[in-house]
């Protein structure tokens, strides 16, 4: 599957974000993100094809780190995927309470991650959102703001150049498509 950069915000410091329709695991950056479960099992979803294309190895590392609670990020290697590594972080299940900011931490604990490991680009699927349950809306709204906020306001020296959303799911993507623009507004307002 060819990805279709959907758009695209470039930021005041150099720094970007793009949505993408596409397959998180063909992405050409330095590492993806797996929405993972805090066992770090990866039977399904986007965890699943993660695996599947880039091999046990994933899997075995996952295995050795163990348990990761809810807003935490680990970082194993990539195997067989075109990436440098990927980064497990833990999103939150609709109706365990805090979602919201448990959300918020699992994608800033992901972004600096990859910002200490001195990765440039970043993808990052919308976490929580499959079968965790939290509304696809709210998710995008959070990630894109988070990662804003990461790029601008909190981290001006982070070696990030480029966060990414990327997803296959038609309402995310569309859910993308309206926070884009609606961000794209906000920034031209400032």
């Amino acid at each position: 599957m060819a990805a279709i950069v959907i758009d695209q915000i470039h930021l005041d410091n150099n720094k970007s974000l793009r949505a993408v329709y596409g397959d998180i695991t063909e992405r050409d950056v330095d590492v993806i993100v797996n929405a993972a479960n805090s066992y770090l099992k990866h039977g399904g979803g986007v965890a699943a094809a993660i695996v599947r294309k880039g091999g046990k190895i994933i899997q075995e590392e996952s295995d050795k780190i163990g348990f990761v609670p809810v807003g935490s990020s680990v970082i194993t290697a990539a195997g067989r995927l075109s990436c440098k590594a990927v980064i497990h972080t833990v999103g939150p299940r609709m109706g365990e309470g805090n979602e919201v900011t448990k959300l918020r931490a699992a994608i800033r604990n992901s972004l600096q991650l990859a910002s200490d490991r001195k990765f440039k680009s970043i993808s990052l699927p919308a976490i929580s959102s499959g079968i965790f349950g939290f509304p696809k809306d709210k998710c995008v709204k959070i990630l894109v703001k988070e990662a804003k906020n990461f790029l601008v306001n909190d981290n001006n020296t982070t070696s990030l150049e480029l966060v990414e959303f990327c997803s296959i799911d038609d309402e995310t993507v569309d859910c993308l498509k309206k926070e884009f623009a609606n961000s794209k507004g906000l920034l031209n307002c400032l």
